[in-house]
């Protein structure tokens, strides 16, 4: 396998543990938050997904971007099932795009984010990706378990 492939199936392997979280979480239960301060559910689902909308946008600008047209805005936030399928053909576009990458552009293509703190090389800047959707992976099983919902089998 090369380091692409790891890459690539590192994040299939974490957005369908997602997506098994995501759908186990009641109906009723989408706008439940632990506390003011908090995301609900669904607005976490959403900030996920948009978030790797942005990733994408900005790993093609080699950095953050300056002015960010969200199509996800525009979008009222119903169900789950919304939300994937209308980030269905952005997530495909990302996968896509990292399927073209090359063992040298992962090392040597750097990514500035510098505004927020960090330029990372464009492997870690995937991976980071990958870990920002497993953290809130996590913290929708927390919410899960605080509601009292039974949480899904995500280590098949």
């Amino acid at each position: 396998m090369s380091t692409t492939e790891i890459i690539l199936l590192n994040i299939k392997e974490i957005r369908r543990r997602s997506i098994k979280i995501w759908e186990a979480i009641p109906q009723s239960k989408l706008d439940w938050k632990p506390d003011t301060e908090a995301m609900t559910c669904l607005e976490m689902v959403r900030h996920v997904l948009e978030s790797e909308y942005y990733y994408h946008l900005a790993i093609k600008n080699k950095g953050s971007l300056k002015e960010f047209d969200s199509p996800f805005e525009k979008k009222q936030l119903i169900s789950v099932t919304s939300e994937l399928e209308f980030a269905e053909t952005y997530h495909q576009q990302f996968l896509e795009m990292i399927s073209t990458f090359s063992h040298e552009d992962l090392t040597c293509i750097q990514i500035d984010r510098s505004d927020v703190g960090y330029i990372r090389s464009l492997g870690d800047m995937l991976l980071r990706i990958g870990y920002h959707e497993s953290v809130h992976a996590g913290q929708l099983l927390q919410y899960l378990r605080t509601m009292g919902v039974d949480r899904p089998k995500v280590w098949d």
